[in-house]
């Protein structure tokens, strides 16, 4: 989300109302129910969002609150404070303290936090699911699949008494040089809305388990699951203050790059909001690591199995309503693969749009009426700039969610030139580009402005290779819609997509939250027994 977008979230006004939880329907309104009467930090039902600061969940005394709405209904789940500066400086200050005792723990301990961590999200991994289709509205799928990504990062966490082992060497007769991983410090998390679990596991276990502190500044939109896990780390067993979670936008954006304590920033967001981030964190010194936007392209070979293409295709574009980063947003046609595009648009209509909580659902709202207008109008202006418009999803009609963030599957045909292509939609829909060759389609690629991931569907051994080696985008499939890489691999996106050179997770998140110490030291064995003092000129041996 951008800077500029940040700054126009309407806060809550006292005249302005909103559905009570009997707006939702009885399904959603015991998962909510239940979620408030079992997490400390979170509310579904109308209450407060509360700051975590040193190990306690505290209600903030700002005067300025975001409203949190079930984007099926635009009932109030919750209300999120925008942290005071006083409110924000407790959190760094408990997170420079936990530092002191933390950072000087065994490796095997942390891992032990690490191990904890992971039994508490299997065993709550409902609740996790439940706040994320209430405050997100994905389905309960979906929701499952966020957790479950996020879970695994944790998972190859527990490995880092594997994955920071240093290095050591005999440089000279009894000299050695020895190379060890310590922790940076206080270290800040900013989590976007589409991934409310996911992202802050992919930074939470790899700060702690290498010896940091951290600030997680969860999404304003949809902070339960944030709330949840931070309460999930107590349980486990983490110091207080080690992991603290503080709200708001812009003016918590802000304090997190100036503040002097800390030390590093991982960000996942949109393009604007990136690279602000990353020039002001930057200019202060601080280490960043941003993900920002995506157009992400899938090439469509005629040689290509069919069904296998056109279902992955419709499943990574549409999936939690096209709010992935990884989305494939794109499908290149080439030669007489074109010809599918009418069966392509038959089986997304068939796509059930619905609540998250219902049964058969395959795509939900959009996160808020503002996202629902931008992606429409960027499917007004297809139409507008001479493309077409084969399927739209712009009035669909869900039963029993009139007041829902609804957008259908929407496919268009359109040019290179359009904004339907240039611009990220992050929405349900789909531009088909057709090309005549692969080489002209690798030129779309490559030419575009992103560089996160790009799929190729094919059977051919040889098509698949000359892909591989000339697209340039950091992930690539083949005949895999979203090639995300598991977490003992890093995150690879790659042009605008990315501003830093330390990727996300895996061995890259190891090297993003330390920092190398090396050591020369010099024991002679002969100083053991020798009493003559040499006075000639040193040299190397």
């Amino acid at each position: 989300m951008s800077i500029s977008r940040l700054a126009r979230i309407p806060l809550r006004s006292p005249s302005r109302s909103y559905a009570t939880t009997a707006g939702l329907n009885a399904l959603a309104h015991s998962k909510a129910e239940n979620l408030s009467a079992t997490w400390k930090g979170t509310s579904a039902t109308g209450g407060n969002t509360k700051n975590f600061i040193g190990g306690t969940f505290v209600d903030s005394k700002t005067t300025q609150w975001h409203d949190v709405l079930d984007p099926s209904t635009q009932t109030l789940l919750t209300r999120v404070p925008e942290t005071t500066m006083e409110e924000f400086d407790q959190a760094v200050d408990a997170a420079s303290q936990a530092f002191k005792s933390w950072s000087k723990q065994s490796v095997i301990a942390r891992q032990r936090f690490a191990i904890e961590l992971q039994y508490q999200i299997r065993q709550n991994a409902d609740a996790l699911a439940h706040s994320i289709v209430l405050e997100q509205g994905k389905t309960l799928a979906d929701a499952h699949g966020d957790v479950l990504r996020g879970l695994q990062v944790v998972e190859t966490a527990i490995a880092v008494t594997s994955n920071i082992v240093g290095e050591k060497l005999e440089v000279s007769k009894d000299m050695d040089t020895e190379v060890r991983k310590l922790p940076l410090g206080v270290c800040a998390s900013i989590a976007p809305f589409n991934f409310p679990a996911m992202i802050p596991l992919w930074t939470i276990p790899l700060a702690t388990v290498t010896g940091n502190t951290l600030i997680l500044k969860p999404s304003e939109r949809d902070p339960g699951a944030a709330m949840i896990i931070a309460e999930l780390c107590a349980r486990a067993g983490l110091p207080e203050g080690v992991v603290n979670v503080v709200h708001g936008t812009v003016p918590v954006v802000n304090r997190i790059c100036d503040h002097e304590a800390i030390k590093a920033v991982s960000f996942v967001g949109g393009d604007r909001a990136g690279r602000h981030i990353y020039e002001r964190a930057t200019k202060n010194g601080k280490r960043v690591q941003a993900n920002l936007g995506a157009k992400n392209h899938a090439i469509i070979m005629p040689d290509a199995n069919k069904n296998l293409a056109l279902n992955s295709i419709i499943g990574a574009a549409f999936g939690a309503a096209g709010q992935r980063c990884m989305a494939v947003s794109v499908a290149v046609l080439v030669g007489a693969a074109q010809s599918w595009l009418p069966e392509l648009v038959e089986r997304a209509s068939k796509l059930n749009v619905n609540g998250g909580f219902e049964k058969g659902a395959d795509l939900g709202p959009l996160i808020s009426p503002a996202s629902k207008a931008r992606v429409t109008g960027l499917i007004a202006s297809c139409a507008d700039e001479g493309g077409r418009i084969h399927l739209d999803g712009r009035n669909i009609q869900v039963p029993g969610y009139s007041a829902g963030n609804f957008v259908g599957p929407t496919v268009l045909e359109g040019t290179v030139g359009m904004r339907c292509y240039r611009e990220e939609i992050f929405g349900p829909v789909l531009t088909v580009i057709t090309s005549d060759t692969l080489d002209d389609a690798l030129d779309i690629i490559n030419e575009n402005k992103y560089g996160n991931g790009a799929v190729i569907f094919t059977q051919s051994g040889a098509t698949a290779r000359k892909f591989e080696s000339g697209v340039n985008v950091g992930q690539v499939g083949i005949n895999v819609p979203i090639p995300v890489p598991l977490p003992m691999f890093a995150w690879s996106g790659n042009k605008g997509s990315v501003l830093g050179d330390i990727g996300f997770y895996g061995k890259s998140g190891i090297n993003f939250y330390t920092q190398n110490k090396t050591t020369t030291s010099l024991w002679r064995q002969e100083d053991a027994i020798g009493n003559k003092a040499s006075v000639d000129m040193p040299t190397h041996n």
